[in-house]
């Protein structure tokens, strides 16, 4: 079989010289242009004619001009050479996080009262960023992490899993959520499991955080209760909590989600319903400059966060302290 030889193609100082001889049709002045020699000027319009097996320029010592194939060749070479700098430019840009986009999936309850807040400031200091939010369930949240639909999502890790990272960065705590002059009411602020098994309970679905989370608790404690209700949404499950349908188990961010008016809360105690919130990462996956600014912003906004729904949670801090003294 013969042998193919491989095929050539021209250098970015080849076109760039071919440019510059083309513009002035003059090699003084186009080699003035490029800060080169003129026989360097002279080896590279040759070398590039040589790999283009065509004549570009007619020389004489009086002039210079384009060939019939030059003059063809110009538009393309400008192209290529505005593309290549287009591409120096957005390069630049992703790497200083001037441009480009985040996908980010989070819980409906990050989703509705974080969230908001980082990406006001976000947009202050990045203002050419897209950001994408898919407010999701947990499970749901770590699918889409390991499938790379999303660069990152903001959830729990309800089970061992090699495959993502997760570092904690806020917690929460699940409450109970009653109409006002509901006889829960009048029972401690803080209530347990027990005080909730009485009454009717509307839960969200089954792969939510919270439910997950809700139902461990009750079989740690051997607690068994009537699920009145079954939902997708927390809003949905406070408009069943204001009808006086039943008691509502979820985080207290759902505070955030303006549905609470005529509703009050009460936080259950049982140290497995403090919700361990991360930053959750596929892993051995690298991230870009832009979605590591992002994920800088969202961490710094649940540091200053005004609301006791979301409590931080330092790096250097174990949740259980955190925990202790949200308690």
């Amino acid at each position: 079989m013969a042998r193919v030889s491989p095929v050539r193609t021209p250098n970015v100082r080849q076109i760039r010289a071919f440019l510059a001889v083309a513009k002035h049709l003059r090699f003084t002045r186009a080699a003035e242009d490029l800060n080169i020699s003129q026989p360097a000027l002279t080896v590279q319009i040759n070398q590039l004619e040589e790999v283009l097996s065509i004549k570009l320029f007619d020389r004489n010592k009086r002039q210079v001009s384009l060939t019939p194939a030059g003059r063809n060749l110009l538009p393309m070479f400008e192209r290529i050479v505005t593309d290549l700098e287009d591409v120096v430019i957005a390069s630049t840009d992703l790497a200083y996080a001037r441009r480009g986009a985040v996908r980010v999936a989070a819980l409906p309850s990050v989703s509705a009262s974080l969230l908001p807040k980082a990406l006001v400031s976000f947009r202050r200091t990045h203002p050419n960023i897209s950001v994408r939010i898919r407010d999701v369930v947990a499970d749901d949240i770590i699918n889409l992490v390991k499938a790379e639909q999303v660069d990152f999502g903001i959830g729990i890790r309800l089970t061992p899993d090699r495959d993502i990272k997760v570092e904690n960065f806020i917690t929460d705590h699940i409450c109970a959520f009653f109409r006002r002059g509901h006889p829960i009411e009048d029972a401690p602020p803080v209530l347990t499991i027990k005080d909730c098994a009485p009454y009717p309970l509307i839960l969200t679905s089954r792969n939510s955080s919270v439910r997950v989370l809700f139902e461990r608790a009750l079989a740690r404690e051997g607690v068994e209760v009537h699920i009145a209700g079954d939902v997708n949404y927390m809003s949905t499950a406070l408009g069943m909590v204001r009808a006086g349908y039943g008691i509502g188990i979820l985080p207290t961010s759902a505070v955030d989600s303006g549905h609470t008016m005529g509703l009050g809360f009460k936080r259950i105690d049982a140290p497995w319903l403090n919700r361990r919130v991360g930053i959750i990462r596929k892993s051995g996956r690298y991230l870009s400059p832009v979605v590591e600014h992002f994920i800088q912003a969202v961490q710094d906004t649940a540091g200053n966060l005004p609301s006791a729904n979301f409590r931080s949670v330092r790096r250097s801090e174990p949740i259980g302290a955190v925990e202790r003294k949200a308690s």
